[in-house]
């Protein structure tokens, strides 16, 4: 559906860098980054908001570069959402379509039922919770009948109990509809829940577009592997390859995974921190990497509790309160530390 080819955008300090990207039509595609990745931009870009200084952007086979944004027949919502204060909210529903020179009351009220707005009609913008104009910049937006709909950041402003109803809504509106969705966040448990693919990007470059199962347990490099929240990534040397059973040297110790590297390479290994398992004695497991630790420090977050174990090389671990409890995990205890081979991602 979209195509992006060498785009390139110089926007006061900033560049977007050699942007290529298709995305497919119906798909529900995120932008994830951290802030000040070029996100907004590039979504800006696509909208004819702004020309590139190089490079095109094709609609299916047509080349929409030089087209103006009221032609490109995009939909965007921001992150603010940008209701005019002035109007009511059915009047702010049917700016996009009269705009257009659009008459359609019974589409607008057709929207307007299915977003569960109708109610809000005559009521002033101040007047609205965060969801509700969420809803109201999405009727907005869908009553012109899109090709592609920009989201930047739209659940950023909310509560996370409107966040969940949000995004149960914007996927029965993609379900419904097989609109073609770009969705820029930097969270990535939105990213997570809402893509089909996401594409990862930094510092004004497209870094890797991956599904989110291949994205978050096989980063391409050791900046995204970060990003993504794989918070162990350890520096070593590869010491041995026998048919891809791969050993790596870590602060004199030796983790075995699975890569193509060979002997002599330095190469990060990758692990999230949920993969690992702790124990108070060694216990019959198919995990080939096991080693003794002493506990650094625990850290409290939410329903999980942190441990950072010191096991010749430093490893954090996700576990539960219950089993941080039952464990007895404290700083000087020592503990069984162990992870599967499949679980590291060698980069």
């Amino acid at each position: 559906m979209i195509r992006i080819k060498d785009l390139n955008r110089k926007w006061k300090e900033f560049t977007l860098e050699d942007i290529d990207l298709h995305v497919r039509e119906g798909e529900y595609f995120v932008i994830l980054g951290p802030s000040g990745a070029g996100k907004t931009l590039l979504l800006e870009v696509i909208a004819g908001f702004h020309p590139p200084d190089r490079g095109e952007i094709f609609f299916g086979s047509r080349n929409i570069t030089e087209l103006a944004p009221e032609k490109r027949n995009v939909a965007f919502v921001y992150q603010n959402y940008s209701l005019f204060p002035h109007l009511d909210v059915l009047k702010n529903i049917e700016f996009g379509m009269r705009m257009r020179g659009l008459r359609d009351r019974a589409r607008v009220e057709k929207m307007a039922e299915y977003l569960n707005i109708s109610h809000l009609f005559h009521r002033n913008i101040y007047t609205l919770s965060g969801g509700e104009q969420q809803r109201i910049a999405i009727a907005r937006s869908l009553v012109t009948d899109p090709e592609v709909m920009l989201l930047d950041e739209p659940l950023s402003a909310l509560d996370p109990q409107t966040q969940e109803t949000s995004r149960k809504i914007l996927k029965k509106i993609h379900s419904d509809s097989k609109l073609t969705v770009i969705h820029v966040t930097h969270d990535q448990t939105e990213a997570r829940v809402m893509a089909d693919r996401i594409a990862v990007m930094m510092d004004g470059r497209i870094v890797q577009v991956d599904t989110p199962e291949e994205l978050f347990n096989r980063p391409i490099n050791d900046k995204v592997a970060h990003f993504l929240g794989v918070e162990n990534v350890m520096k070593g040397t590869v010491t041995a390859n026998d048919g891809g059973v791969t050993l790596i040297e870590v602060d004199g110790t030796s983790i075995e995974a699975i890569s193509d590297y060979a002997v002599g390479d330095m190469v990060h290994a990758c692990l999230r921190p949920e993969n690992v398992t702790l124990s108070k004695m060694r216990v019959k497991t198919s995990a080939r990497n096991i080693f003794e630790g002493a506990i650094i420090e625990t850290e409290l977050l939410g329903a999980l509790v942190r441990v950072k174990v010191d096991c010749g090389f430093m490893l954090n671990a996700f576990v539960t309160r219950q089993s941080a409890e039952e464990l007895e995990l404290k700083p000087g205890s020592h503990v069984i530390v162990s992870f599967k081979t499949t679980a590291v991602h060698v980069v």
